[in-house]
């Protein structure tokens, strides 16, 4: 099995990898240290399996997780996260995860949850009850669009980042496009929301779980 690890923290990705080079059944082929460097190497390596933290700059692990698998929907993501709560299990899920895994859980369960999913099967952590994924389908039959689902896939990418502080200019570069679209952009974008300034828009991104307050 060809697996891509993809967390902001180095200590994370290191201690992964070594444990599961140690595996003879598995290879870690790649390391991503953001959200927008793990699409571009999931592109580059067409590994078997993405280990995908949720909480990462530029780019989060939920929308990270859609883009690639709209790409490649042969890939199978794990989600290896701190986060417990229903909203970000719920996020994950629907963007296609095939697995929940929590960092506080022991490797062996990582090794499990790897051999689960690349055999087409899903992994949750025991943490993560059946009354949560009960309550994952109950969510998705009754699910209504709000405003933020109209919201393209580029457009929540924008989004995290200017929650992130990124200038329009840095924002620009990191999207290959010019600041004078960027700058359009964050106009569109804040015109959909019906939001005014940078502030509510930050308020409206760590509240969707488009980024966090650790940035």
């Amino acid at each position: 099995m060809r697996i891509l690890i993809a967390d902001d923290h180095g200590v994370v990705r290191e201690g992964l990898k070594v444990l599961i080079d140690n595996q003879p059944d598995m290879e870690v082929v790649g390391e991503a240290e953001d959200g927008l460097m793990v699409t571009q190497l999931a592109k580059e390596l067409s590994p078997d399996i993405i280990i995908m933290d949720i909480s990462m700059p530029n780019l989060n692990g939920v929308e990270a997780t859609r883009l690639i698998l709209e790409e490649n929907p042969d890939i199978r993501v794990i989600a290896l996260s701190v986060h417990l709560d229903k909203h970000f299990i719920t996020e994950m899920l629907k963007a296609g995860a095939s697995g929940y895994v929590l960092k506080s859980c022991l490797f062996d369960e990582v090794f499990r949850a790897i051999r689960m999913v690349n055999r087409s099967e899903h992994y949750l952590s025991p943490k993560i009850t059946d009354v949560v994924l009960d309550d994952y389908i109950h969510y998705m039959a009754i699910y209504n669009k709000s405003a933020d689902d109209h919201l393209t896939a580029r457009e929540r990418q924008i989004v995290q980042m200017l929650a992130e502080s990124k200038s329009a200019k840095q924002v620009a570069s990191r999207l290959h496009i010019s600041p004078k679209t960027s700058d359009a952009n964050r106009r569109q974008i804040m015109n959909k929301l019906g939001i005014s300034s940078l502030a509510e828009l930050t308020k409206y991104a760590i509240r969707k779980g488009l980024t966090s307050t650790e940035f």
